[in-house]
């Protein structure tokens, strides 16, 4: 059998793994994030400087120039805004930017003519043009833009069409116009953000419980014949707490607290932990404080803040105050431990151990039962007992696994 640090670094293994993809994942939904420095960057500049695009907003419609400046992330590009094209030139005069989204329409001189002008005073600038007209692709290259983008607009696609011009520096063809209007385009790629951020949430919790039961399984499987007692045990307890108070699971942190409740026991040698006769007194004091070590060992892991690193410190408190490691009792446990005392020595007494074997189900719950009061709270163990059947669901279950 792997020896426990074999076994840690699987774990570890495993999530770095699961970070690796998640990272990727994110890149790929948010390409914008990688690319923050303006056009002209040279390779050895780092996020210590300001290395945000230049982006000039040249626009006579206001309420358009505070929505494009919603759109581009402050993060990400400093902006300064123009009504038109001698406010602008007034702007290049003492500011240079990388890139110029242009309207068309502007009072004074139009767009197309400053965009002439830029290009012929020599502006690298890359310039994107924004008209609510049909202009073509032959009379925006004359002009010098890199790009012409129809209102109303998609800002998603804009920030898309942005980065495109930056990399290729040549004419961009631009997304087919949008139908409705430009408020309705923002809302539209609002919901669709929302969505993406929903899906981009739910990977990355998945990817969090894959690798807390990952490294679960590599602490059980030193002192158990399979490494399903967390699968297990996450479960019972889950199904418990629902009965006994179901706003409990409304804190995530419990899910990986029941997952990585004996993480401290990493710190056990194997000839101590899966000894087959009876712990001295010094090898059980040594034992006693597996709680302690995995309370210290994720103090800093924000996914335990919340109950869940009380269920990792408490899970061996007796209701009678005659547990371990702080000897707490009655309602001074946490109430999500409480919970978890009865799903842990459920599955305790209902799996082979190096120095026993496993009891029978019936006799695992009357064992429980006999120790309302005492070890355990009472109204923890009458929700037990009403849905016993239940549980006894998910130990058939999870013994067809191993």
């Amino acid at each position: 059998m792997p020896s426990w640090l074999e076994w840690a670094l699987i774990g570890a293994g495993a999530w770095l793994a699961v970070a690796t993809v998640c990272a990727a994942l994110v890149a790929r939904m948010f390409p914008l994030g990688s690319a923050v420095g303006s056009i002209h960057e040279p390779p050895h500049v780092t996020r210590h400087e300001d290395v945000r695009r230049r982006v000039l907003l040249v626009d006579d419609d206001a309420p358009l120039r505070s929505l494009l400046r919603a759109t581009l992330s402050a993060d990400d590009f400093d902006i300064r805004e123009a009504g038109s094209a001698e406010q602008a030139r007034d702007v290049i005069r003492f500011w240079r930017p990388g890139l110029i989204l242009l309207d068309v329409n502007l009072p004074g001189l139009d767009g197309l003519s400053f965009c002439t002008d830029l290009v012929r005073g020599g502006s690298d600038a890359a310039i994107i043009l924004l008209t609510g007209e049909r202009i073509g692709e032959t009379t925006a290259r004359l002009a010098g833009a890199s790009a012409v983008v129809r209102k109303p607009f998609s800002p998603l696609e804009l920030l898309a069409l942005i980065e495109r011009v930056a990399d290729e520096r040549e004419f961009v063809a631009a997304p087919a116009r949008a139908e409705g209007g430009q408020l309705l385009m923002y809302a539209r790629d609002l919901a669709r953000i929302a969505r993406t951020e929903r899906l981009q949430r739910q990977l990355l919790q998945d990817a969090y419980r894959q690798t807390a039961t990952a490294l679960a399984d590599a602490v059980d499987v030193r002192d158990r014949a399979t490494g399903l007692h967390a699968q297990r045990v996450r479960r019972y307890a889950l199904g418990l707490a629902g009965a006994v108070d179901a706003s409990l699971l409304r804190d995530p942190s419990l899910e990986y607290g029941f997952l990585l409740h004996d993480v401290g026991k990493i710190g056990i040698s194997d000839q101590i932990l899966l000894k087959p006769g009876p712990l001295t007194r010094d090898e059980e004091l040594l034992v006693r404080q597996h709680p302690v070590v995995g309370a210290q060992i994720l103090r800093d892991v924000a996914l335990l803040q919340g109950g869940g690193l009380g269920v990792v410190r408490h899970h061996h408190e007796r209701w009678d105050g005659a547990g371990y490691p702080d000897g707490l009792s009655g309602d001074e446990i946490p109430l999500a431990a409480r919970i978890f005392a009865v799903a842990d020595t459920l599955d305790a007494m209902t799996s082979d151990r190096p120095y026993r074997g496993a009891l029978n189900w019936s006799d695992a719950v009357d064992e429980i039962v006999a120790q309302r009061g005492r070890q355990f709270d009472p109204t923890i163990v009458d929700a037990f007992v009403a849905g016993e059947s239940d549980l006894r669901a998910v130990y058939e279950d999870l013994s067809l696994v191993a």
